[in-house]
Order: C-alpha cells, then sequence, then structure tokens
C-alpha cells in the first residue's frame, strides 16, 4: 500500500528562514518519492507513533542538520495531485521555521541535487506543487 495514493498520506511541510527574508530550498532527485526536479522547502511523511511536532523536529534535523531557533504552526493543507495517472491525496501540516543560516547543511545529499537559499520574490523553478498551491495562502504571513 502507497500513503498518499491508497490512503490519505500525512505530512510535515515546512519553510525555512534565516529571519532575514532569506527561505531554504531543496531541488528533489530521482530517489525522492516524486516531482524530482522540482523545488521544495522541506518536509516529510509522519510516522505511524510519531506525532506532528516530533516528525517536524526530526525532518529539519535530516534534511538540514539544523535544530530551529523558533518554529509556528501556520495552517494544513489538502493536496490533491495527479502522479503518473494516480490521484493522491495528502494533508500537510505546515510550519514557519527560523534557523541559523550558517548551520544550514544538506544532510541528505541522496535525495537533494542541491540546496540553496532564495526570496521570495525570486524563487527557483519548478516549484513542487504543493507550494504552488499553498504559498499564495500564506505570501503575506511569511518574512520578507
Amino acid at each position: 500500500m502507497q500513503k498518499g495514493i491508497d490512503y490519505i498520506g500525512i505530512t510535515v511541510s515546512y519553510l525555512c528562514h534565516d529571519g532575514k527574508g532569506n527561505y531554504v530550498m531543496n531541488k528533489r532527485s530521482t530517489n525522492c518519492r516524486d516531482e524530482h526536479g522540482t523545488w521544495d522547502f522541506g518536509g516529510g511523511s509522519v510516522d505511524w507513533g510519531d506525532t506532528v511536532e516530533a516528525t517536524l523536529l526530526k525532518e529539519l534535523k535530516e534534511e538540514y542538520c539544523i535544530e530551529p531557533i523558533k518554529y509556528e504552526f501556520m495552517r494544513y493543507h489538502d493536496m490533491f495531485r495527479e502522479l503518473n495517472g494516480k490521484k493522491t491525496h495528502w494533508i500537510s501540516f505546515i510550519f514557519l521555521v527560523e534557523v541559523k543560516r550558517e548551520q544550514v547543511q544538506n544532510g541528505e545529499p541522496h535525495k537533494f541535487d542541491e540546496i540553496r537559499w532564495a526570496r521570495l520574490d525570486a524563487l527557483p523553478e519548478p516549484l513542487h506543487s504543493c507550494w504552488k498551491q499553498v504559498l499564495p495562502k500564506i505570501i503575506n504571513q511569511l518574512p520578507q
């Protein structure tokens, strides 16, 4: 059975920023579940027995080798997509996370071809489909 296809997938998504309007992003490799070559802010699925908050902290450590200065829950988002001819449904819990820029590293080079910092008015393309849906809803709440 596949998360998001055979049953609703639950994920934590986050936007890590340095407090100065810069956001770290990763370019998804072919080793990621889907949307290879797209730019993502970060996240990961919630495993059985883990809380959403524990998943957030685990994914921050795994993906970017960081512990947050602070974080806040922003909203949840139902994400409906069609990938490779299959309908998918994910529920994403979205967080805004402040981090120390100098501590950020690519903790998953097997999954991320590249990481980079970007401003919201100059995001790399193509953008992961989740963020195409979510950013317009939260853009006014984000540090610029």
